[in-house]
């Protein structure tokens, strides 16, 4: 409803606005639709090449992490494979001296392992099924070694013996301490799979963070993501040990699909995601690229929203003088025009202004001459016009009437009955007094009311008393006048077709006023008929195509045609019938206390 609102009110506007607005409009849309494609495609572009160049980053942080990988595989081979070790973490205590030629030989042989990690800043420790433990540095890693065997980290090395395994340090980190990952690996008998102990190699997360803090930015960071969706590694240190489930979805889904790149709301921002999985860690490495600020740093949307504020401005100005100048004259004539009160047509506009506008001022007045003489020739026709069809309708009503009439004074006289056929033919002279004259002329109800029972007395001597006629007409009714026989031929269509089935029955005539119409009604109680509204008002008459038989008369299709051209297409007649019960006709016309003129048709 408000914008219909809003279209009548501009439809209402002048010319000049509505061009000035559609411009408007226009320019807008296209500055925005242009700054738009613009800064998709630029967002696109920088897309497409950050996602190559970061992807190569993440190639060379994956390279680095396979290096320490592949040094901490040679620490583990080495210690799996060394007896010392294994007799230090699965023999007996024996006496002093051999234990602690043991225990120098486990320290000897740790520097060994050590030395295949010393390249990284990490920590090693092992532990023993006989409970006995070594470490290569026991402040790296503050951990009770007594509690190692009951850890989540021992038993996921436990359950799958064979794996060198990369877990998040959780109890460590609960603790309040530095966060660890830990590289654990079951040590085993080839030949017997018997487990006589653990290796740990702890490794700082800022170990981690050393592979691609030079690589992060403000809005480019990098996480590790482990198998569960928990954040091991983060140049954000708040995001470490939280779990982001819908980012593993999302790095899961990348690497089921080989997508080089994928966009999607991560904690709350809308991200460019990188991915790459580790399978020796078990591992993603994730590169999220806050999207917004990125595009911001290549975008300089203040500077585009101010060169097209400019661009805005200076075509409207530019607009707004051309469509001025153009509409300024056009706007003077059509306020000279509008001038022109409703129906005068001697209003004649000024002719000035520019060519065209002189033009049209011209044919505008040489329209009001045209139109003021067709005006005058067609009241004229339409009057002659409006006489030649009453007079027609006239003559179409009498012969109609006459015909029936004649025909039952016929039939009187072929059965001998003389006096009742000197009556009718009276009735008729009586009829035929009071309707055969001026076209124009009216009678009043009274009048009508004793030509209806003159009528009625002809059709009782021609078919007897089967059909009753009643009459109900309000006394404050009888001075007003009608066209002459108006109601008559409806009265002849009861007789002749309403009591085909009943044989007999009962026809009412009421007039009577309503508010500021004359209605008058015949109601009869006979056959009735489908196809007419029970309503009120009824249906209107008549339809001349219609092929029921009842109101096809020429009469009453006259009358209905006779009363709206007099009077208008708010008079005239209309029907209301149902099969078995009746049929009811209302004819409505205007009060006239005056008989009609010939000037007035």
């Amino acid at each position: 409803m408000k914008i219909k609102a809003y279209m009548q009110r501009f439809e209402q506007q002048g010319l000049f606005f509505k061009l000035f607005i559609v411009m408007v409009v226009s320019i807008i849309a296209v500055c925005l639709l242009t700054s738009l494609v613009t800064i998709r495609m630029s967002e696109r572009l920088f897309t497409e090449t950050f996602s190559i160049t970061n992807s190569k980053v993440l190639n060379q942080i994956k390279t680095s992490m396979e290096s320490l990988n592949d040094s901490i595989v040679n620490a583990v081979s080495h210690a799996s494979q060394n007896g010392t070790v294994k007799n230090y973490l699965a023999g007996g205590d024996g006496d002093s001296i051999s234990a602690g030629a043991t225990y120098f030989s486990m320290g000897q042989q740790m520097k060994q392992i050590k030395s295949n990690v010393d390249a990284y800043d990490v920590g090693v420790t092992m532990v023993g099924v006989n409970g006995r433990s070594y470490t290569s540095d026991w402040s790296y890693w503050p951990v009770d070694t007594s509690d190692l065997a009951d850890s989540m980290i021992t038993k996921h090395t436990v359950d799958q013996p064979r794996r060198l395994m990369y877990q998040y340090d959780e109890e460590t980190a609960k603790d309040g301490k530095e966060n660890y990952i830990i590289a654990s690996k079951a040590l085993m008998e080839r030949t017997s799979d018997f487990l006589y102990g653990t290796i740990y190699v702890a490794i700082r997360e800022d170990q981690f963070k050393r592979f691609y803090s030079n690589f992060t930015s403000t809005g480019n960071d990098v996480l590790i993501l482990d198998s569960n969706g928990r954040i091991v590694s983060s140049n954000q240190d708040k995001l470490i040990g939280t779990f982001s489930p819908q980012l593993l979805k999302d790095v899961t889904e990348m690497q089921e699909q080989q997508m080089s790149y994928k966009n999607a709301d991560v904690m709350g921002k809308n991200h460019i995601i990188l991915s790459n999985y580790i399978p020796e860690y078990d591992f993603y490495l994730v590169n999220l690229i806050d999207r917004q600020y990125a595009v911001g740093q290549i975008i300089n949307v203040r500077d585009i929203a101010l060169i097209c504020i400019a661009i805005v401005a200076a075509a409207l100005l530019t607009v707004f003088l051309i469509s001025r100048r153009l509409t300024q004259s056009l706007t003077r004539l059509v306020r000279q025009m509008s001038t022109i009160t409703e129906k005068d047509f001697g209003n004649y506009v000024n002719v000035t202004g520019s060519y065209e506008v002189q033009e049209l001022s011209r044919a505008f007045n040489y329209m009001l001459d045209e139109l003021n003489d067709y005006i005058a020739r067609l009241l004229e026709t339409q009057k002659e016009q409006r006489n030649a069809e009453l007079a027609a309708l006239q003559r179409q009503i009498n012969p109609h009437f006459l015909y029936n009439t004649l025909a039952s004074i016929k039939m009187l006289v072929q059965k001998g009955n003389k006096e009742t056929a000197a009556e009718t033919i009276n009735a008729l002279i009586s009829l035929l007094q009071n309707t055969i004259s001026n076209v124009s002329e009216t009678i009043t109800i009274e009048q009508e009311l004793e030509n209806m029972k003159n009528y009625v007395f002809i059709n009782h001597v021609r078919y007897g008393g089967k059909v009753q006629v009643n009459y109900f007409v309000s006394p404050d009714c009888m001075d007003y006048h009608v066209p002459k026989l108006i109601i008559q031929p409806f009265i002849e269509n009861a007789f002749f077709h309403a009591f085909n089935e009943k044989g007999a029955g009962v026809i009412y005539i009421m007039v009577s006023r309503q508010d500021d119409m004359l209605v008058c009604e015949v109601v009869d109680n006979g056959d009735g008929m489908d196809g007419f509204s029970d309503s009120a008002e009824g249906s209107r008459l008549p339809n001349p195509k219609s092929k029921r038989q009842l109101f096809t008369g020429i009469g009453v299709q006259n009358v209905h045609n006779r009363i709206t051209l007099l009077y208008g297409e708010q008079y005239g007649v209309s029907i209301s019938s149902k099969k078995g019960q009746g049929t009811k006709v209302k004819v409505t016309l205007p009060l006239i206390l005056e008989p009609m003129s010939d000037d007035m048709s």
